[in-house]
């Protein structure tokens, strides 16, 4: 089992994801996760620095732990031509280190430039050829493409890293996790929803699946709960909710009625390691052998400390039960 730690754009300024980066190697994690948002979920969280920046920082002030993206839209507010350049320079800054989480967006990023954030079908077909523009940039030379959502003409990507970066793809239904299966080289998904990996190996995936776990460490339970549901009850709202709203406004007026008990019976909350590896457990039960560890705790460096003395073992030794 790999673990990974998730860096919280939407929470944290871009310096101090650096920072948390460089502490999730010293504690242990096998790699970290970097989301790729526009706005934060909410105005609560504050931030929402340019990700890929972020990565190239992450990639030269690190040196072994992994590196992830999950996930980044290549279809709207990027180009899939930028995406496989970026993409290539992070796996060249981190020497192999890098992983290119990809998925069809959410409103509430991709709507920023004025463009149209078509309904499902059609940015599933727009991921499609964005996957596949991607893929023909990194054979090298000079490269044209003309598709129903993407074109390219005459475009190289000249530094290739000698390793191409892994490609899981984001899924949320049958659809998606086909496409991941055929198109790219693991699934990504955030509920522990064995359905999910089951329909992702029936379309022949065999990659590496990696899911979201959500936890609140804090030295009580209810300090924990109290973080979790003032920056992170937007999770609730499901995977419906969370691709459609298209600002922070909106996810603050669907989780007006979020409670407290609401959170506690969807994030593993408080200091008890039981607690969190439970939580993870049905993860592994699901199928996914890379988790991510989500904390909306307070404090991250508590948390860091908590994963390195507490977690760490029983985690990496998870299997099925």
């Amino acid at each position: 089992m790999q673990i990974g730690y998730k860096l919280a754009t939407e929470a944290f300024g871009p310096q101090e994801i650096v920072r948390q980066a460089q502490r999730a190697e010293q504690a242990g994690f096998d790699f970290v996760e970097m989301s790729d948002h526009y706005h934060p979920w909410f105005e609560a969280q504050g931030h929402s620095g340019f990700t890929w920046s972020m990565l190239g920082a992450v990639a030269t002030t690190t040196t072994d732990i992994g590196i992830a993206v999950g996930v980044t839209c290549p279809s709207f507010r990027y180009h899939p031509a930028i995406i496989a350049q970026a993409a290539a320079t992070v796996a060249i800054l981190s020497d192999g280190r890098f992983t290119l989480g990809l998925g069809a967006g959410e409103r509430l990023n991709e709507h920023v430039t004025g463009q149209e954030f078509p309904p499902p079908g059609r940015r599933h077909d727009a991921l499609r050829e964005a996957i596949e523009v991607i893929r023909l940039l990194w054979t090298g030379g000079y490269r044209t493409y003309e598709g129903n959502h993407v074109r390219i003409e005459d475009a190289r990507v000249f530094d290739l890293p000698k390793r191409l970066p892994t490609v899981p793809v984001a899924a949320s239904g049958p659809a998606s996790a086909a496409i991941a299966a055929e198109l790219g080289d693991g699934l990504f998904a955030t509920d522990a929803d064995s359905s999910l990996v089951a329909n992702y190996h029936a379309a022949g995936g065999s990659g590496p699946c990696y899911g979201e776990v959500p936890l609140a460490w804090a030295p009580h339970q209810q300090e924990a709960a109290k973080a979790a549901l003032r920056t992170n009850s937007w999770a609730l709202g499901g995977w419906n909710t969370m691709s459609e709203l298209p600002n922070p406004q909106h996810f603050a007026a669907a989780a007006s009625t979020v409670r407290i008990e609401d959170i506690t019976a969807s994030f593993a909350c408080g200091p008890d390691p039981q607690t969190h590896i439970q939580a993870a457990q049905k993860y592994s039960d699901a199928g996914f052998d890379h988790l991510v560890l989500m904390n909306a705790g307070p404090g991250p460096d508590g948390f860091l400390d908590f994963y390195s003395g507490e977690l760490a073992g029983p985690l990496h030794a998870l299997t099925p039960a």
